[in-house]
């Protein structure tokens, strides 16, 4: 059977990390999840090692000493995941915006010849529930400008929902990835269709959280506006 990792980035994560691993582990087909928890201070470490003492061989955590970013988190857990011989690599947040149910979809994906599936919340029109107005205006305009600039057919350039063949993270040098927040996520789709990889959209639909704050700024706005731009000219080759 393919090994599976889920890899949830964690912040202040109290109210919705039990329910969320519970939900992953309930699924057919084995899935595994890393937490990756950057000093919560609300206890969220502490929850997930207590569910560690009943589901070892599936729960993982690293325990990082202060808030370094969503890029910087992942690219830790891709890191793990290749070490410890994971085949599908997967980002999902805490929250459930993305539902867990979703997860064998996009796997399925990839069995069907994806390298890359994203849980896409624009391929099928707008997918998004309970995110005001304006809010959706920015995001779904935001993929708009990331497929001009860069000319890459995903509508959901931003999705942070996403399947990750081992090959392709393998192939990346993950250690050049240089966007830390949310122009991480266009960053990663965009250098696996720069080395050749196909990309799926899986459609989704999206919910805003209902438990715990959200951790965006226009700090990560401004980061993923200016990095696009850069990321046009720049030379994408394999690890070596």
């Amino acid at each position: 059977m393919d090994k599976k990792l889920v890899i949830i980035p964690t912040y202040n994560e109290k109210e919705n990390i039990e329910a969320i691993i519970t939900k992953v582990f309930s699924l057919e087909g084995g899935f595994s999840v890393l937490v990756i928890d950057d000093g919560s201070p609300d206890g969220t470490a502490g929850i997930v090692k207590k569910l560690q003492e009943e589901n070892g061989e599936r729960l993982y955590l690293i325990e990082r000493s202060g808030k370094s970013g969503l890029g910087t988190a992942y690219l830790t857990g891709f890191k793990w995941a290749l070490e410890h011989g994971f085949d599908y690599v997967f980002e999902m947040d805490a929250d459930f915006s993305h539902n867990p149910k979703d997860l064998p979809k996009l796997y399925k994906a990839c069995l069907d010849g994806a390298d890359v599936a994203v849980g896409s919340r624009y391929c099928n029109g707008v997918s998004v529930v309970n995110w005001p107005i304006g809010r959706i205006i920015m995001s779904y305009y935001a993929s708009v400008y990331v497929r001009k600039v860069l000319r890459i057919k995903v509508f959901d350039c931003t999705a942070g929902f996403v399947c990750y063949k081992r090959k392709v993270l393998e192939t990346m040098d993950l250690d050049a990835v240089r966007m830390k927040g949310y122009g991480f996520q266009i960053e990663m789709k965009y250098t696996a269709h720069r080395l050749g990889f196909k990309i799926a959209e899986v459609p989704i639909i999206f919910v805003n959280r209902k438990l715990g704050s959200s951790k965006m700024s226009s700090g990560i706005f401004g980061e993923a506006f200016w990095g696009v731009i850069s990321l046009r000219f720049r030379k994408f080759l394999p690890r070596s």
